[in-house]
């Protein structure tokens, strides 16, 4: 008597280079990313208000709307909402994963 074996977890040598490829790549990309943000962010920490040697005329008073802030419900909408968007796309692409391994035929 013979069972039906399936090969659950294993893959064709071909399949497993290219997902170490995709691994690879993403790993790069995720670097690219952190280090753009890192770069557009530096120079604003850097950045400093000089006042010449001589006195010079008193820095322009900035309007209420910069130097008050974000009120803190504004923080807290953009908050929620960003975390409602990433789990609305969160369960779009588990569903759409779901979805394409229904679909392939099983050999």
């Amino acid at each position: 008597m013979e069972a039906h074996m399936t090969q659950t977890g294993t893959r064709p040598r071909a399949t497993a280079g290219r997902a170490r490829f995709r691994r690879f790549a993403v790993a790069v990309a995720a670097l690219a990313c952190t280090l753009a943000a890192s770069a557009a962010v530096i120079p604003a920490a850097w950045a400093s208000n000089v006042i010449p040697d001589g006195g010079g005329t008193a820095p322009a008073q900035a309007p209420a709307v910069y130097t008050a802030g974000m009120p803190g419900w504004q923080i807290t909408l953009i908050a929620v909402a960003s975390a409602l968007v990433a789990a609305a796309v969160a369960v779009a692409l588990d569903r759409a994963r779901t979805a394409s391994r229904a679909a392939r035929p099983t050999t």
